[in-house]
């Protein structure tokens, strides 16, 4: 598509070119609530209800703004949740760590092994996976970072435990599931006052095309809810074999707390630690249908 179709299409859709404009920084300006319910009207195309939530997704929006407690800060960067889980649970669940640097030029490759992981401390999605140094692309790679590094995550969705967090890179070992096709295979458990109640598996999200999300029950079998925006598994992954233990680990990374999403891995039957994530798609998860936004949001119990 041209830049200049790429522009009518934005001019005639005024949701969009809000979208377009605060992206950019344009609202940068707005404070949290204000700009929270202009951006829910725009990607959701309905009006935010602060007062009284019911879906999932304005619950979300509600605790971007009154749930903001110090500790979510570290258990949301990516080197400092390292050390908050390992605390609680064991150093046996944390992806090793080869170093964490301020700048990309400062990272001296030729010390790292032939595998590994470049992400950002304070971002999501900006990652580059190295399964071969021989054929790494340092160019490339530095400007994935780089503008990670630029990104100011908490700007762009509010959501407050991002707010001032350092801007650092973070390498870690490459990990991988070596007896599937499906490449890593990521599995997320929404946790509500502290228990586990549903989960999503994910896999291949490097590539939006081939990538695969489904939602699944605590018994494994397939939720009739799904996100619009990825395609679902055509066939389930099959049940982790460390499975219990998964949803013990959700428990403790969940306990007292109203909602958080739980991620974790599991390679060569050994569990590992992902990432904590209190705002799933930042409150603006597109469901298959407005009646399932409701259903989740009767999960999670708010109060003042």
């Amino acid at each position: 598509m041209s830049p200049w179709r790429k522009l009518r299409l934005l001019i005639e859709n005024p949701f969009q070119l809000w979208i377009f404009f605060a992206n950019r920084g344009f609202f940068n300006y707005m404070d949290d609530e204000k700009y929270l319910r202009y951006r829910y009207r725009c990607l959701m195309r309905k009006k935010l209800s602060l007062e009284r939530p019911r879906s999932f997704n304005e619950k979300i929006q509600w605790l971007k703004l009154y749930d903001r407690k110090p500790i979510y800060n570290s258990m949301v960067d990516k080197y400092e949740a390292k050390n908050y889980v390992g605390d609680l649970i064991g150093e046996q669940y944390i992806i090793p760590t080869y170093g964490v640097w301020n700048n990309f030029d400062e990272i001296d490759f030729d010390s790292l092994p032939d595998q590994f992981v470049i992400k950002c401390t304070h971002d999501s999605g900006g990652i580059v996976i190295v399964r071969d140094k021989n054929k790494f692309d340092k160019e490339h790679a530095k400007k994935v970072i780089e503008r990670a590094l630029n990104k100011d995550f908490y700007l762009i969705g509010r959501e407050w435990p991002y707010k001032d967090l350092e801007h650092r890179i973070i390498i870690e070992k490459y990990i991988s599931n070596r007896d599937n096709d499906l490449g890593l295979i990521d599995y997320k458990f929404y946790c509500f006052n502290g228990e586990p109640k549903f989960l999503y598996i994910s896999a291949g999200l490097e590539d939006h095309d081939k990538a695969r999300i489904s939602f699944v029950s605590l018994e494994w079998e397939r939720l009739p809810f799904y996100r619009t925006d990825f395609k679902q598994f055509e066939q389930l992954p099959e049940k982790p074999t460390n499975y219990e233990e998964m949803i013990h680990i959700c428990k403790k990374l969940a306990e007292g707390i109203r909602f958080i999403r739980v991620d974790l891995y599991e390679i060569d039957n050994r569990i590992y630690f992902s990432e904590l994530t209190f705002h799933p798609c930042s409150g603006f998860m597109p469901l298959n249908d407005e009646k399932y936004d409701l259903e989740i949001g009767e999960m999670l119990e708010l109060s003042k």
